[in-house]
């Protein structure tokens, strides 16, 4: 137990870290039973090339919820702790193009303190940066005392895409296989607090989404030639992957596979490993005490007429010129 001054924060404990998870991420929570709150039928999709057959039945929305949201709440609490106690954490969200990587993400960091909890999605290197070697530009973007970063893909790049689609060579690969075990050690030795999550998707559910990209113009923009292309290659991408798995899988650095079919339960399993992996406890904040205002000095504002204020279309709008709200069609 660590106890601040009185001014401060205290933590109290209480929580320990989760008695360990399987390899896939929601196993063993109720095996092959259908748990509270799924409804049957609405999504049954099979692996193929080699994955394990996937049933999965959609997540009712009231009970996902709800259960987000308390789980959102445990978020905060862990930030509250990494901040206090000056930990450092990375996150590493890797998976197909559409299995619900960046979903994922905004679940996770919507309540958290953008200052502590940043997500890192990095564009193509530059010219420059391929001359440097493989991780120096991930680097700078590693957290500092009582950070947290969220990599919407990663250094793992190498092994999936990169390799796939020629992006650098056989030796450029096979060196990345050996140093990235080291890398990542180095990282955990230094007192890093690692995890890595393969979100899973079978190649009938990631066509479908795709094809609800084409048609949904608040989602078009996420489709890319690299997206279209990877629906030819997806048995290279299953190699890769596997040959990744086999050299990354550590000890220290688990690689914890979410099966995704449903967005909705790839979420809450998702985030309820990665609280009940961390031994984070309750962190009790400084009491906080509003100041007083104190009596004005004279000032005058200055004259409405004299500022440019935003037009008040807000009070123009009727209930019939409000259309249906969006909804996010792969949600």
């Amino acid at each position: 137990m660590v106890v601040w001054s009185a001014a401060g924060p205290e933590i109290l404990g209480g929580r320990p870290a989760g008695p360990g998870a399987a390899a896939v991420v929601g196993a063993g929570r109720g095996g092959d039973a259908v748990p509270l709150g799924w409804k049957h039928g609405s999504m049954a999709n099979k692996a193929k090339n080699g994955d394990q057959p996937v049933t999965r039945q959609r997540m009712d929305k009231k009970i996902y919820e709800a259960e987000l949201l308390r789980l959102q709440g445990e978020l905060v609490e862990m930030q509250e702790w990494i901040k206090t106690t000056g930990q450092r954490m990375v996150v590493i969200f890797e998976g197909r193009d559409a299995a619900g990587k960046g979903g994922a993400i905004k679940r996770v960091s919507e309540y958290l303190n953008p200052r502590v909890a940043e997500t890192v999605a990095l564009p193509a290197p530059t010219e420059r940066q391929r001359t440097q070697w493989y991780f120096q530009r991930y680097i700078p973007h590693l957290p500092a005392a009582g950070e947290i970063k969220l990599f919407d893909r990663s250094w793992y790049n190498r092994g999936g895409v990169e390799r796939v689609m020629g992006f650098c060579t056989p030796d450029e690969y096979v060196r990345f296989l050996r140093q990235c075990p080291i890398f990542e050690r180095m990282l955990i030795e230094d007192g890093i607090i690692l995890r890595k999550y393969w979100f899973s998707v079978s190649a009938e559910e990631q066509y479908a989404r795709f094809q609800s990209r084409l048609t949904d113009p608040m989602r078009r923009w996420k489709l890319s030639p690299t997206d279209l292309e990877s629906l030819t290659k997806w048995e290279e991408y299953s190699r890769a992957k596997d040959e990744m798995f086999v050299h990354t899988d550590l000890p220290e650095a688990r690689w914890w596979v979410v099966e995704s079919e449903d967005k909705r339960a790839a979420r809450i399993n998702m985030i309820a490993h990665l609280l009940d992996s961390v031994p984070y406890e309750h962190v009790r904040p400084p009491k906080i005490v509003l100041p007083a205002r104190p009596e004005s000095d004279g000032y005058r504002r200055t004259e409405k007429a004299l500022q440019h204020e935003v037009p008040d279309y807000a009070t123009s709008l009727t209930d019939k010129d409000v259309p249906s709200p969006y909804q996010d069609p792969e949600d």
